[in-house]
């Protein structure tokens, strides 16, 4: 039904641009692209799912002591009175009832999991409108959609992808924050001047004179290893014949001694 609404509006958009002198301006956006690519939402998203495992783990071990609890009646239940047995399965209906609870509390649809979801995704949220109503002024767009909307787009060519230009958007507003210098005000206004493909070419001749620079580091590297390695081994071979020639001396006195010794004796 969604998808028929979306088809229904963009084939009633199609129609007004085609009438109209001016034609329609389209874009789109990947939120979950924008989102992966936001750290704080990454952060926060981390602390969430930790939450989320701990919860899952507190409800699994409920299930295992009433799992435990059914067992143990069942051993047991020959040896129970009628109201021994009652009060033994008031209890586990008891405590089923409190796990179905917790379990709502934590992720049914009004609870901690999806509250928490919708505080975490709002701010991001809010950077994203604000940024697409800026680009949408800018470039005088007429319509911007969530392609991952339940009603998303069968087909978009990457031309009207505006998600690097909201994340952009976002990192300049970042940027803007944490300004302390009129040289970083300067450099910032550069930055945000230079168009997508600007800075695509930019990242691409930084990404070159890394490259190099890495290249003439692993060079300098190796040759300091060889260096290194002729050097131990010229030392290595020094504190060999110095050893050969501290030991043949200590044999020529011991020798020289043990004469001595042997002069002594016949003496």
């Amino acid at each position: 039904m969604l998808k028929r609404t979306f088809l229904f509006t963009l084939f009633i958009l199609i129609g007004f641009g085609a009438s109209a002198q001016k034609p329609i301006n389209i874009g789109f956006v990947d939120m979950e692209y924008i989102l992966e690519n936001v750290p704080e939402y990454q952060q926060a998203s981390s602390q969430l799912d930790q939450r989320v495992n701990e919860w899952r783990n507190e409800i699994e071990q409920k299930r295992k002591e009433i799992s435990e609890m059914k067992t143990s009646l069942q051993n047991e239940r020959a040896l129970l009175t009628p109201e021994l047995i009652e009060e033994r399965e008031e209890e586990i209906a008891y405590q089923q009832e409190q796990a179905t609870n917790y379990e709502q509390k934590r992720f049914g649809p009004k609870g901690d999991y999806m509250i928490q979801k919708r505080q975490l995704i709002k701010p991001i949220q809010d950077q994203v409108f604000n940024a697409l109503q800026e680009i949408g002024e800018n470039r005088d767009f007429d319509f911007i959609f969530d392609r991952n909307a339940e009603s998303g787009m069968l087909f978009a060519k990457k031309r009207f992808d505006l998600s690097d230009q909201v994340l952009r958007s976002i990192n300049r507003a970042s940027n803007r924050k944490q300004i302390e210098t009129k040289q970083e005000e300067k450099e910032l206004e550069m930055a945000e001047a230079r168009t997508a493909e600007e800075d695509e070419e930019l990242s691409q001749r930084e990404q070159a004179i890394q490259d190099r620079k890495s290249e003439r580091e692993a060079l300098i590297e190796e040759r300091k290893r060889k260096q290194d390695s002729i050097k131990e081994a010229r030392q290595k071979a020094f504190e060999e014949r110095r050893e050969r020639i501290l030991k043949e001396r200590q044999q020529k006195r011991d020798s020289i001694e043990a004469a001595r010794n042997r002069k002594d004796t016949i003496n």
